[in-house]
């Protein structure tokens, strides 16, 4: 695995994982990887030092990505329990919740990059919301399931 510090044309950066640097390239040029931010395609790789390990036993990087990914996986938790889901029509009611013609409440669903983008412009506040695996448990600690993943058919953001 490599990890690379990318850029967006909207100078978000941010730090992505690859099996290999032909991977990254071959995402790249396909236009995959998309700003988590705002959903913008033509990534470029960023200035990066090398993380160089200093001491042995546990690895500061993967201790670090597997809390984060446990904080993601229960704000994730939290949004599916507590929050209407609104399917395919994420930025239209998000949009009518904003201008006032639909109640106030929060909601989660999917958008495409173009409707995300648009919300962000015209103000409406969105935020994306990540897929995710199961985290890998610790010691003695049991896993929940994860909620069936719904394929989209095209890229969306949730």
């Amino acid at each position: 695995m490599i990890r690379y510090a990318l850029r967006c044309p909207h100078a978000h950066e941010f730090e992505a994982w690859f099996s290999s640097s032909s991977s990254f390239d071959e995402q790249q040029t396909r236009g995959l990887i998309e700003c988590p931010m705002c959903g913008a395609t033509g990534i470029e790789k960023a200035i990066m030092a090398p993380s160089v390990r200093t001491t042995k036993g546990k690895d500061p990087v993967a201790e670090a990505h597997r809390v984060m990914a446990e904080a993601a996986y229960q704000m994730r938790q939290h949004v599916e329990k507590n929050f209407d889901y609104v399917g395919e029509g994420f930025a239209r009611e998000a949009r009518d919740i904003h201008e006032g013609y639909s109640p106030d409440r929060p909601i989660y669903g999917e958008a495409t990059p173009q409707d995300v983008k648009s919300l962000i412009d015209d103000g409406v506040p969105v935020a994306p919301l990540p897929v995710m695996k199961p985290v890998a448990p610790q010691a003695d600690t049991p896993v929940p399931p994860s909620p069936p993943l719904k394929p989209t058919g095209n890229s969306k953001l949730n």
